[in-house]
């Protein structure tokens, strides 16, 4: 049976028993097992913090580019056996394994792409100089310089590549080294990644780690100049920011958790156009890509009473092509689910909403195989902003729920506001004025909107495609974080510092920086 083993202080080491086992998903066999206890993360740290971190910081931020493309390209190399490896171990077709893939390669190159633009300096300037008193040879300058910490990575299960590479490429590139915790379920494709760098000799030593099976006591040793950045529950999520040493050092945390995510479809828009064609499009897409199991994923689908039926016929339509069964037929549409835990939450939460709103579509009956298959759910509910259950829980699957409203804006933007928050709120309409009102509204619950209408119907990068360049996290139930963002990544991980002195002083030393 294959051991899983952690690569700490820069060598591959197994954790002792009792054991996590991993699962084929599309069987329901034991494909891998790890386990954390008995490492000593407290020495994993430390050796980041005076290993890893003066070797990143020696470097400049054009050199850290280097580096990450070099991380990047190595992955291209072995592209396809990292496919094969996400389909033994989660169940992903070959679709949604490349959409993990290049999602986590593209992420690398492009945050080597802002590297090239910081250029050959350690330090990043924030604004300019500063006048706040009657002499102009005193000024100040607001500096960001690297955290002498370690960045601790705690993933999520659902995107094990692109959830290690999308955080390791801004903390990286901020000099900050790296111990990445991936989603024990999955940790597999993780594990993958981290040999083809290891072998490589890519990353100076102590910057990059990775913790397989339990965090163990691995928040028991962090220290002021660490950072966390998670992705999962929200109850997880809380538990972190919590944990005794974590408010002793006032350590930051980043947090992306599950949310409720919105689709709007403006009363303007006809059926059978191609705004409404797009709707459609990317609510079927996001019920069914990766099994549902996305943090952007549509799970309300809010859209005017009068055209609800032409909705929901057309949804029920698109969801009858869908194919579910082994990732390995290239016939197959929708895979498993990760897991067994996973499918025992998802059935969990089908359960919930059926006793709060009525199922409309129930998809295929027949699961093939002794995995964890789960077919497309479409539920129906009339109660807009006060349906019980839909605005408080994500069923993390294949399911979405149809939320008919009058369609006035401030109707619209009170029941995407009853999720409490969401990564991602997609809104069709090619009305500007009201398309307008709503943006504004939904704008403080939402950490990115995506707006589609006639005139970029063919040419969107789609509701849950997470960019580089721009933000990712949201308000309330979302974590009320924020990542990627191009440069904006970049800061989590370092210290913003005002500097006051002597003018030319100022300009000696930080002038040089900013050419």
């Amino acid at each position: 049976m294959t051991i899983l083993n952690s690569y700490l202080c820069d060598k591959w080491q197994a954790g002792s028993d009792p054991q996590t086992p991993l699962y084929d998903a599309t069987t329901g066999l034991v494909v891998a097992h790890a386990s954390s206890h008995g490492l000593d993360l407290g020495a994993a740290l430390h050796h980041a913090r005076t290993v890893g971190g003066p070797a990143l910081r020696h470097l400049t931020f054009a050199q850290r580019g280097e580096l990450l493309m070099s991380l990047s390209q190595a992955l291209h190399e072995h592209r396809d056996a990292l496919i094969e490896a996400s389909r033994s171990n989660m169940g992903t077709t070959r679709s949604d394994a490349k959409f993990d893939l290049d999602g986590a390669m593209g992420t690398l190159a492009y945050y080597a792409g802002v590297a090239k633009q910081l250029g050959d300096k350690t330090v990043i300037l924030d604004g300019d100089q500063i006048q706040f008193s009657r002499s102009k040879r005193f000024l100040a300058q607001h500096i960001f310089s690297s955290r002498r910490g370690v960045a601790i990575h705690i993933n999520a299960f659902n995107f094990p590549a692109w959830n290690l590479c999308e955080k390791a490429a801004c903390a990286l590139l901020a000099g900050v080294p790296v111990l990445a915790k991936p989603g024990t379920a999955t940790a597999l494709l993780s594990v993958r990644i981290v040999e083809i760098w290891v072998d490589k000799g890519i990353a100076p030593l102590g910057t990059l780690q990775l913790l397989t099976g339990s965090a163990g006591d691995l928040l028991d040793h962090v220290g002021p100049q660490d950072c966390i950045v998670f992705t999962g529950s929200g109850s997880t999520g809380q538990q972190i920011r919590s944990h005794p040493k974590v408010l002793a050092h006032n350590v930051p945390v980043n947090v992306e958790a599950d949310s409720l995510n919105a689709a709007v479809l403006g009363p303007d828009v006809e059926p059978g156009s191609d705004t409404f064609g797009m709707f459609i499009s990317e609510v079927a897409r996001e019920m069914t890509q990766k099994a549902g199991q996305k943090c952007t994923a549509i799970r309300r689908i809010i859209v005017a009473t009068t055209a609800l039926e032409a909705v929901r016929e057309a949804l029920v339509e698109r969801l009858r092509d869908v194919i579910l069964g082994d990732p390995a037929d290239s016939r197959t549409t929708l895979g498993p689910l990760a897991g067994p835990a996973q499918a025992r939450d998802v059935a969990a939460g089908l359960a919930e909403l059926a006793k709060n709103a009525e199922l409309i579509y129930g998809g295929q009956t027949e699961v093939p195989g002794h995995g964890y298959f789960v077919a497309p759910h479409l539920f129906l509910s009339t109660l807009g902003k006060d349906a019980p259950f839909v605005h408080e829980h994500e069923v993390f699957g294949p399911v979405a729920t149809l939320l008919p409203v009058a369609g006035d804006a401030q109707g619209v933007i009170d029941v995407v506001a009853a999720g409490g928050g969401g990564l991602a709120c997609s809104l069709f309409s090619d009305d500007a004025a009201w398309a307008g009102e709503v943006l504004a509204g939904i704008a403080p619950y939402s950490g990115r909107i995506y707006w589609g209408s006639a005139k970029v119907y063919d040419q969107g990068t789609g509701h849950g495609a997470v960019m580089p360049q721009l933000v990712h996290g949201g308000p309330g139930k979302a974590g009320g974080g924020e990542e990627l963002g191009g440069e904006r990544g970049l800061r989590f991980y370092l210290q913003r510092t005002a500097i006051q002195g002597d003018t030319q002083l100022l300009r000696s030393v930080f002038g040089r920086i900013a050419d």
